[in-house]
């Protein structure tokens, strides 16, 4: 789209509405997808692109996974279905409850991390679900410095101010959803008011936020981590190092991360429009991007796995056409983009491209 931003972008999506029943259920699953696999996948959760899938709309595992990263992106979807609910129920305003009940649902209970210090000196401590911290946090920027969040005693009453400020800017309207969604998330990072879990819930409130001003939700891509973390880093530099005043920026203080914000909401929106719109067998979708082949050829041996998941290359030159040495050849490349997956048990193909 030519001079794409957030108003062209919302411009194009509203020419959709209203979409069709079907539509909203490819978006709906491409996203809970994309949504839970990116933000956990930022936090070094291991489950492939493909596990996810599986595992959030079939209830499977498939192939070697962690037990904890499986639970871990389970309880993730279970507070994304949470945070549609209440950012539905738009004439509610937002409570620190709400907040604390979210990270909760993320982390399901209290557990015992265990450390080694530098000289090999061995210590652990206990991550609380649901409660603030107890102890101080602070991150180590690629830069090599320590940068520090604000402390336990400061973090219920900064957070009291968070949630009062932005309920008070809502009703206000001053501020447009885009701008509400990424001054939240900006001054909750500055806060870090649990012991773990703060980005997958400062990610999930900016959906909220954006979700009760009716606009399509968006997602942070993994793949794209260091631009965000450098958007956050550049705006921590003009703000400042003292955490109440990262808590209480304003608008025209977090500039860097303001437009990078704009960006990726344009884009995410615009993604969805093409998602939607677009009617080329050729194009596909996997992970945010659009994927458009060159040659029918792929979507001619795509759309067969779909069809007939257990297919041998035989079948397929059966019923593409394709000789087998080019089904092979084209086959070798959807596996190393991991589009595709042959399972371990059955044989039968899982495609993990979707149109």
């Amino acid at each position: 789209m030519k001079y794409l931003n957030v108003k062209n972008a919302l411009a194009a999506w509203q020419d959709l509405q209203p979409l069709s029943e079907k539509d909203r259920g490819r978006l709906s699953r491409r996203f809970t997808v994309d949504f839970n696999y990116n933000s956990n996948h930022i936090e070094g959760n291991t489950l492939t692109y493909g596990q996810t899938e599986i595992l959030l709309l079939f209830g499977k595992v498939i192939g070697e996974a962690d037990v904890r990263d499986v639970q871990e992106m389970t309880a993730s979807n279970v507070g994304l279905k949470m945070m549609r609910e209440e950012a539905a129920v738009k004439e509610v305003p937002l409570t620190q409850n709400f907040i604390r009940t979210l990270h909760k649902t993320l982390l399901k209970e209290d557990y015992t991390v265990h450390r080694e210090l530098p000289g090999g000196v061995q210590t652990s401590y206990v991550i609380h679900a649901g409660q603030y911290k107890t102890r101080p946090n602070s991150v180590i920027t690629r830069y090599g410095d320590r940068f520090e969040y604000a402390s336990p005693e400061e973090t219920p009453g900064l957070m009291a101010d968070l949630v009062d400020w932005y309920n008070k800017a809502e009703q206000e309207g001053k501020l447009s959803p885009v701008e509400l969604a990424a001054l939240f998330h900006y001054r909750y990072i500055r806060i870090h008011p649990f012991e773990d879990g703060n980005g997958r819930i400062a990610r999930l409130m900016v959906n909220f936020i954006l979700s009760r001003h009716d606009y399509p939700m968006i997602v942070v891509r993994s793949r794209k981590k260091s631009e965000y973390l450098e958007a956050l880093h550049q705006t921590d530099i003009e703000v400042g190092p003292v955490p109440s005043d990262g808590a209480n920026a304003d608008i025209k203080d977090i500039k860097p991360f303001l437009k990078y914000f704009n960006e990726i909401v344009a884009k995410e929106i615009y993604n969805d429009v093409l998602f939607v719109s677009e009617k080329d067998e050729n194009v596909w979708w996997y992970d945010g991007e659009r994927i458009a082949f060159r040659t029918p050829n792929y979507t001619k041996i795509l759309n067969a796995m779909r069809t007939e998941p257990a297919l041998t290359l035989a079948d397929m030159k059966e019923l593409t056409g394709i000789s087998v040495a080019a089904i092979q050849k084209l086959l070798d490349q959807l596996i190393q983009k991991k589009f595709v997956e042959r399972g371990e048990k059955n044989g039968s193909w899982r495609v993990f491209l979707t149109q």
